[in-house]
């Protein structure tokens, strides 16, 4: 059986516990044996080694070294690690290593909750299959990306509440591998009611199967 650790916490604005319980029921359905933790130090467990796959969501706060040592060193390992918005790509400003692994960091949501169009980059991509482009409506993320990343959906800014960023095309989806472990990351998801779009949840959902290590492993 496949094995998850959801690790939550940090900012509430976020809703990370409501966030954790939809992630622990997805992962129990598709046939994962999943434990939750609310402190970081789960993350410096030496256990999370064994792990297919592991799901931060701990917006702002502060990973210790041997924390993001341990961590870090897992996913390069193999085990998977997937997220959503600031929970993942929002966490442990302070740790450029967590940054490495992750492959982007949030630093603006202009114009904070908006109406935007996330547009698929990458239809024949099994994540995306069947998902057209699709309007949403929630803080439209401002990204510092590492290039090497797979982009499988982008957002266009339009400099209404940032001129200068004006067309602007900024990766919403992606993947890439870390070492020998696979990443997913969506930008999407302020609020846990947002797991109500069907674009969005379909999404998340594939990209947390995707990045699991393979049965294989």
């Amino acid at each position: 059986m496949k094995s998850a650790l959801i690790v939550y916490g940090g900012w509430s604005g976020h809703d990370p516990e409501e966030c954790a319980a939809i992630y622990r029921r997805w992962l129990h359905e598709d046939g994962y044996s999943v434990r939750t933790a609310t402190e970081t130090s789960a993350f410096a467990d030496p256990s999370i080694h064994d792990l297919s796959l592991i799901v931060p969501i701990y917006t702002m706060s502060k990973i210790e070294k041997e924390e993001v040592e341990n961590l870090t060193k897992a996913v390069q390992n193999g085990v998977g690690l997937a997220g959503h918005h600031g929970g993942m790509s929002d966490a442990f400003r302070e740790s450029v290593d967590y940054q490495f692994m992750v492959g982007g960091q949030w630093v603006a949501h202009p114009g904070n909750i908006i109406d935007y169009t996330v547009d698929v980059a990458k239809p024949d991509d099994p994540i995306m299959a069947g998902i057209k482009s699709f309007p949403y409506t929630s803080e439209q993320y401002y990204m510092h990306v590492d290039p090497s990343i797979e982009v499988l959906a982008t957002t266009t800014f339009s400099g209404e509440h940032a001129p200068w960023i004006e067309g602007v095309v900024m990766p919403v989806v992606w993947k890439h591998h870390y070492g020998r472990g696979r990443v997913f990351h969506m930008t999407l998801g302020h609020r846990a009611k947002e797991f109500e779009n069907t674009n969005m949840a379909t999404i998340m959902r594939r990209g947390l199967n995707w990045a699991a290590r393979p049965d294989a492993e």
